[in-house]
Order: C-alpha cells, then structure tokens, then sequence
C-alpha cells in the first residue's frame, strides 16, 4: 500500500447546503468547518469533504460536456426506504443507461447535482 484515503472532496457553490445533505444522509459528524471548507468524519478513518467552488458547474448525467468526473455508491438495505429519503433530503432521481441491466443499483444527484448511487444486494434487486 502506498496511501490511504483521508478524504473525498467535493465542490460546491454552497458548502453548507451539500454538507448537511451528507450528515443527514450518511449520519456523519461535522468535524471541521474553516470558512467554506467543510469536514465531515465517517467513523472509518478518512473524512468527505466540502470546497466552496463559486462557480461550480455541476456535472450533467450523460452529457460528455460536463461528466460527471466521479460518484459516490453508498450501500443500503432496503432501497425503496432508501430512495424516498434521499429524494426528501434534496436528491434528485437521475436515469439510468438503457444498456446497463444491473438491476442493483439507483442513481441520484445531491443538491449540488455530484452523482451518486445507492446499492443493495442482487438477492434483494429490485426494478
């Protein structure tokens, strides 16, 4: 190993907004908070993080203008549960390529419009 991860970073034209999406999202502490930097702690040693960007021009599902440059893929139980709360958090459903037949995962777009996508187990897929 040369490196472990000490934090995902994330830009935002509003820090505040997108990190209390992912505290309330994922459960994680805000531990630091320097201006419009934002540190969130995941209890498993590294942190994701928030950088005010100003002009942040959120990636656009699948447009190769804008792509989407990274994602997020958190792992839930029950995915219906899961869904109705990210979309009451302030996500936002985004499409799935018609030629992707994994049936295992969804895909979002936080606040700031970052992709993400919520997974669960393929004995528990569902449409």
């Amino acid at each position: 190993m040369i490196a472990r991860l000490e934090s995902l970073v994330l830009d935002a034209a509003d820090t505040e907004a997108l990190a209390r999406f992912y505290e309330q999202l994922l459960g994680f502490e805000r531990v630091r908070q320097d201006g419009a930097w934002i540190d969130l702690d995941s209890g498993q040693g590294w942190t994701l993080s928030f950088q005010h960007a100003p002009d942040h021009r959120p990636p656009r599902w699948h447009d190769p203008d804008r792509p989407q440059q990274s994602h997020l893929d958190l792992r839930v139980d029950d995915i219906d549960a899961a869904e109705a709360q990210v979309l009451a958090l302030g996500a936002a459903a985004l499409p799935k390529d018609p030629s992707d037949a994994d049936a295992r995962f969804r895909i979002y777009a936080d606040p700031a419009g970052h992709p993400f996508c919520l997974v669960w187990d393929a004995d528990q897929a569902q449409g």
